[in-house]
């Protein structure tokens, strides 16, 4: 027995060294294999790679799409409006609301919140309207459920997936308590916003394409949006967006920040798909009916003045800044200001006082201006100010744009950047003295017009009422300056200026006013000997 016991321990001692010496075997043969695998291909590895993350939703993505549809023919959606929406009137659209406690974010307690537009009345075109939460996008769905109808009765015949016409953000803006309504994104390009304590007033857009041209005008439209999701706390919120029309596309970014001034950085792509005559960058609209250089109101009316914007303001690369008080013209006037890499510019309420406008309902003095700052180099071009005949306060017809010198053939690549501000007027812009009030009169004949302009502000207050300063006057060649006076006008703490023209042509007046005859040119500002201490007055009579 204890043989047999032997013998057996004695074959398992040989299949163990056996078998170690097969592992050892086996384990160089490995070694070999991996050390042969890195001599052929030094870049690879053999060990489990981690799955990449993926790339967080940017700029980037929306380039890559205006790019990749450039490449196609214009095309409008195929996702229509239903007939009977876009023939209910105004109110009924507007009864239809949004309800608050379906908004974007609303049980999460973040900083902003997002409702969204129904299709209807002008509101004609659906636009896609996506959110982004780190890695994933996600559309937004709609849904008649999302919306109150109102006195409406065509709710059921409203398609349960239909799609949006724009969306607007909340804010607590004004209290920590009340998510104010901060921004719209609503028709078109267009787009407003508000600072703290104000009403809607002008409005900006993407982009203006041949605006005022014979061939008329195209307008652009953002046909869909992604929404960036803010973090807690967040002071700013983004939003892309991808712009198309027969022209172009056109990628954005909106990084929108509310507050006492509120701003919005724009930055821009444009892909041409065929060459554009006049291309408006920056582009704002706004309503002048009548103000205080309006010698007739248009209008049998007990406010005094009525509008959304009384000037165009520009600081010039020169370092020069100009006022053009607006007007309500009798026809077309467009006026270009040429400039290379200009500071800024602007449409601005400059008037903030409740009784020159007596509305209560409207509160034009609520009214926000809005200045653009160009963020690098725009290059040669100029500022274009369009005014257009109105007759009423509900249609806008004030245009500013910058107009760049820039070739935009098809194929063409053109990007822009810039920051919108939505304030009150005032502060450091301009930095010197400004114009507070612009008006007209008879002067001592038919032939000679009168024009009264306040200057307040900057130094001014500070001069006392004897100190001479020097009011620089241009008038056009084909009129003749006839007397002008400066005073100091101790209700505005400014200094007024007083001064006549002459129309030496006979009938000449009357052809300007009825527009068959191009508008004079006039500019004003006061000095104290080589010291400017105000911005330009820039007139067009």
């Amino acid at each position: 027995m204890k043989k047999k016991m032997d013998c057996v321990f004695q074959c398992y001692k040989n299949f163990l060294s056996k078998s170690v010496n097969f592992h050892i075997f086996c384990f160089y043969l490995a070694m070999a294999f991996i050390l042969g695998w890195f001599l052929i291909f030094p870049g690879s590895t053999l060990s489990a790679t981690a799955p990449k993350a993926k790339k967080t939703f940017n700029f980037e993505n929306v380039v890559a799409k205006a790019r990749d549809l450039a490449r196609q023919s214009f095309q409008l959606s195929k996702e229509e409006v239903p007939e009977f929406l876009l023939k209910i009137n105004y109110s009924a659209w507007r009864d239809i609301r949004f309800k608050p406690e379906k908004a974007l974010w609303v049980n999460e307690k973040l900083p902003f919140t997002a409702q969204f537009f129904h299709p209807g009345f002008y509101y004609n075109r659906l636009v896609a309207i996506n959110l982004v939460e780190h890695s994933e996008v996600k559309r937004v769905p709609f849904s008649p459920a999302l919306f109150d109808y109102g006195k409406n009765d065509f709710q059921d015949k409203v398609p349960p997936h239909l799609g949006f016409a724009g969306f607007r953000l909340h804010y607590p803006i004004n209290t920590k308590t009340y998510y104010d309504e901060v921004v719209v994104f609503l028709g078109a390009s267009y787009f407003r916003a508000v600072a703290q304590n104000q009403n809607y007033g002008l409005s900006a857009r993407g982009l203006a394409i041949n605006t005022a041209l014979p061939n008329g005008e195209e307008f652009p439209y953002f046909k869909e949006f992604w929404l960036v999701k803010p973090s807690s706390g967040a002071k700013q919120m983004t939003v892309f967006a991808l712009l198309d029309s027969p022209s172009l596309t056109g990628a954005y970014t909106f990084i929108i920040v509310p507050g006492k001034e509120t701003s919005i950085q724009v930055k821009n792509t444009l892909f041409m798909r065929q060459k554009v005559e006049k291309l408006g960058i920056a582009p704002l609209t706004s309503m002048f009916f009548y103000g205080e250089n309006t010698s007739m109101r248009p209008a049998d009316d007990f406010r005094p003045e009525v509008h959304d914007s009384d000037g165009l303001m520009i600081a010039l690369r020169s370092g020069e800044w100009l006022w053009r008080p607006l007007k309500n013209p009798q026809t077309l006037l467009i006026n270009s200001f040429m400039d290379t890499n200009p500071i800024g510019f602007g449409l601005i309420q400059r008037d903030l006082d409740f009784d020159h406008y007596q509305d209560l309902e409207a509160h034009y003095e609520k009214r926000p201006s809005v200045w653009v700052t160009p963020i690098g180099s725009w290059g040669d071009g100029h500022i274009e100010l369009i005014q257009i005949p109105m007759d009423n306060e509900w249609n806008n017809n004030i245009i500013a744009s910058w107009v760049p010198s820039v070739q935009t053939e098809p194929g063409r690549k053109l990007s822009f950047a810039y920051t919108i501000n939505w304030h009150f007027s005032g502060g450091t812009r301009p930095p010197d003295g400004r114009v507070i009030a612009t008006r007209t009169a008879r002067g001592k004949d038919d032939l000679t017009k009168k024009f009264i302009i306040d200057f307040a502000g900057g130094k001014l207050e500070s001069l006392f009422p004897k100190k001479k300063l020097d009011a620089v006057i241009t008038v056009d060649p084909r009129a003749m300056l006839v007397e002008h006076q400066l005073i100091k006008n101790e209700i505005t703490k400014g200094w007024r200026l007083v001064f006549q023209v002459r129309f030496e042509e006979e009938g000449l007046m009357e052809r300007i006013l009825t527009g068959k005859k191009p508008a004079l040119e006039l500019r004003a500002f006061l000095k104290d000997g080589d010291e400017v201490l105000t911005e330009t007055w820039s007139y067009a009579y």
